[in-house]
């Protein structure tokens, strides 16, 4: 049984800084060469190596320090199953400065409590991105992609589908793009027959 302290660290983008979690991993009494990073690594389903090798490295008695917990895990059931395997091999969990025994029923208690507070602040700034979105979409400040084909382009893409002497293909390779872009275009602009 050992006793080492075992630091990750995670930012969600490549252009996003970790030395301010460092920093706190090193005043929270890591060793430099014992703190696992992880960068640009986005979406509930990629794999983590960085964390990969921080949960390799722990030992029964180790603890396992994180700055925050939505650096460890990205939604209730990650930070559960990592909660259960820390438990299961007799590793503490340090969240900043509350350590927490995944193996006590309290620490475990409250390692889902924060779990799930974690992930209702998560959804909440989702919710908030969409909402700023949807209102700057309304105020015409947000408008996606620009179609690949101007407006004289698809109309005249449309004339000469309704023509039926060319296939989607011709039509691709007449414009010069996808056979997806084709068809968007099409379900895009009316033919004359129904505009009428």
């Amino acid at each position: 049984m050992t006793n080492t302290i075992i630091g990750y660290a995670r930012c969600s983008t490549d252009k996003q800084d970790l030395a301010a979690q460092q920093e706190a991993l090193f005043k929270l009494g890591v060793a430099a060469d014992r703190i696992y990073t992880d960068r640009g690594f986005t979406g509930t389903n990629r794999t983590r190596p960085g964390l990969d090798q921080a949960l390799a490295a722990v030992r029964s008695g180790d603890t396992l320090v994180v700055p925050k917990l939505d650096r460890l895990a990205r939604s209730v059931p990650d930070a559960r199953a990592i909660g259960d395997d820390l438990s299961a091999r007799g590793v503490r969990l340090q969240i900043g400065s509350s350590v927490h025994d995944p193996s006590d029923p309290m620490g475990k208690l409250f390692f889902n409590i924060l779990a799930t507070f974690a992930e209702f602040e998560a959804d909440l700034i989702r919710l908030r991105t969409r909402e700023g979105m949807a209102i700057a979409r309304a105020k015409g400040k947000l408008r996606g992609k620009p179609p690949k084909l101007t407006q004289k382009q698809q109309t005249e893409l449309r004339r000469m589908h309704n023509t039926g002497d060319y296939s989607i293909s011709d039509l691709a390779e007449v414009f010069s793009v996808s056979r997806p872009t084709v068809y968007r275009t099409l379900a895009r602009t009316q033919s004359p027959q129904t505009a009428a």
